[in-house]
């Protein structure tokens, strides 16, 4: 039987407060899903709040900062009490940084590995049975195409996006028949505080592919067709579905020209 997510109810959004989240909670308001909006800022998450009910959707915000086990449990505490179980969850909140490996300070590394997977991986066991107990419901992992392209100055971040893939795409084939579905999304470069956050990290600098983003609104709608039509991956923008051949064909030149971009960067954050 193919899934189908008809008209879901409730949805949970991570990293909320901007970028991606912000854009994936005002189109599904839009649509009319209760979106919970989680996130560390509350202030901003007030302020998406505000645009959602004042133009007549629903929202419930929960601060709370997911690169902890104890924030992570009060959330799925603070849901349950509420009785608010999500069709759907989003888990879009994670965090980059960009520069040498060895230059990297360990907390920073530490906070990639804590967001991108082991708050995803949690945040996916919390709220996963009870869709599988339902039959109905759906994850959406929000990747990115450094997880298949794995390009220098972004070490961690790269695997960790690495992780979501092999961890969505197992979790996929065990949800067969179940009537939920998990799905990845592929983005490459979104336009969000993303980049701001990876350049003002110490000893971190700005990401290249900046130059080359895509609107956050872009993503919200693949996130949304997502719901509407489930699938394992998807890549945004489309034409992405040939990065990871870059990998396989242009491997060599990515080794020697990859490298100096990198040190480009970072003689110009000297100099700068």
């Amino acid at each position: 039987m193919p899934i189908i997510i008809d008209n879901p109810r409730i949805a949970l959004i991570t990293g909320a407060s901007s970028g991606i989240g912000a854009a994936t909670a005002l189109l599904f308001a839009q649509k009319g899903v209760h979106v919970v909006l989680t996130a560390r800022r509350f202030e901003r998450l007030q302020e998406i709040e505000e645009k959602i009910t004042s133009s007549g959707g629903r929202a419930t915000i929960i601060q709370a900062d997911l690169s902890r086990e104890s924030e992570r449990l009060r959330l799925f505490d603070d849901m349950k009490k509420s009785n608010l179980t999500p069709d759907i969850l989003v888990n879009n909140a994670g965090l980059a940084w960009y520069g040498y490996f060895y230059e990297m300070p360990w907390t920073i590394s530490r906070n990639i590995i804590d967001l991108n997977i082991v708050a995803a991986t949690h945040m996916t066991l919390l709220f996963l049975p009870s869709m599988v107990m339902n039959k109905y419901g759906c994850v959406i992992n929000i990747g990115s195409i450094a997880g298949k392209l794995n390009e220098q100055g972004i070490a961690v971040y790269s695997a960790s996006k690495a992780y979501l893939d092999a961890f969505t795409t197992s979790t996929h084939r065990e949800l067969k028949q179940s009537g939920v579905n998990i799905t990845i999304i592929r983005a490459g470069p979104v336009k969000s505080e993303f980049f701001d956050a990876a350049r003002n990290l110490p000893n971190g600098g700005p990401i290249p592919a900046e130059r080359f983003a895509i609107p956050s609104e872009r993503v919200a709608k693949a996130i949304w067709s997502a719901v509407k039509i489930p699938r394992k991956v998807i890549y945004v923008p489309f034409y992405m579905v040939f990065s990871p051949l870059l990998e396989v064909l242009f491997s060599f030149i990515i080794d020697q020209v990859g490298p100096l971009l990198l040190k480009r960067m970072k003689k110009t954050q000297q100099n700068g």
